[in-house]
């Protein structure tokens, strides 16, 4: 059942529906690779594999290894993420690997895709997924809208899963170079699907990233909650505007079209 959180924006019969990726049209388990501390220091749970694809002959130990990541990504929270800036993995580890003494030139692109390969096997599909998105594409436009440090990584699981044959267009955030709530990244979605932001609808899971990221271009939005823990503590603690509509889960959507109407 569509819960209305707020009076549906005023716009035009709805074209295009906008997806975030991640917890939206698929779910990553990030709990399942959980940080872990190592020397007082926050590191991801994909470290030491990270380390171990690092050549051998370097002589790097994992204590010097992580010394240098965690003060990285200490210092790329601050020039970075905390400005919706979005860092790509290989730009990342780039920038590692140089800290490291290793000029290899292959190894940022062999430690960006190790880290992406454990990321992809913690993502899993609701079944009725792609039947939905097959349903709603023959009544609007779709498009994907993404935060995401690795675009071929995106782009592969959506061929994984078989969505990309229903996506008109797939902006992801290293490609953009700025993250969501950052109006450019939906802007060129908008641009790539050829509609006006009057006439979308805009789903995601995150509040501050996708409802207010996109209400402050006028898209009409839709916070799914099916991957959201407490979602009434979410609303209490949220400043921005409030979605829309609210769901518990996708199928929902044929009925908010029912409502807005569609061109």
């Amino acid at each position: 059942m569509v819960t209305e959180m707020a009076p549906a924006a005023a716009g035009l019969p709805v074209r295009a529906l906008l997806f975030d990726l991640f917890d939206t049209l698929v779910d990553l388990y990030m709990e399942k690779l959980p940080h872990f501390r190592h020397r007082g220091l926050a590191l991801p749970a994909s470290a030491r594999a990270i380390h171990a694809a690092l050549p051998t002959r370097a002589g790097i130990d994992f204590d010097t290894f992580a010394r240098a990541l965690g003060q990285l990504d200490a210092q790329f929270l601050v020039s970075h993420y905390k400005k919706d800036i979005e860092l790509p993995s290989v730009q990342r580890f780039s920038t590692l690997s140089a800290r490291l003494g290793l000029p290899d030139e292959g190894l940022p692109e062999i430690l960006a895709q190790v880290h992406m390969d454990l990321l992809r096997e913690e993502v899993a599909m609701p079944l009725h997924h792609l039947e939905l998105l097959a349903t709603l594409g023959r009544r609007v436009r779709i498009g994907v809208c993404s935060n995401f440090s690795h675009s071929r990584a995106a782009t592969g699981i959506l061929e994984d899963y078989g969505l990309d044959d229903h996506l008109a267009a797939v902006v992801v955030s290293e490609d953009i170079g700025l993250r969501k709530p950052r109006g450019e990244i939906f802007l060129a979605a908008l641009e790539a699907l050829g509609v006006g932001p009057e006439e979308t609808l805009h789903v995601g899971d995150n509040l501050a990233a996708d409802v207010t990221g996109a209400a402050a271009l006028g898209i009409r939005t839709v916070w799914v909650t099916r991957r959201v823990s407490d979602p009434e503590e979410l609303l209490t603690r949220h400043a921005g505007p409030r979605p829309d509509y609210r769901i518990a889960d996708l199928n929902e959507l044929p009925g908010i079209l029912d409502e807005v109407g569609t061109a």
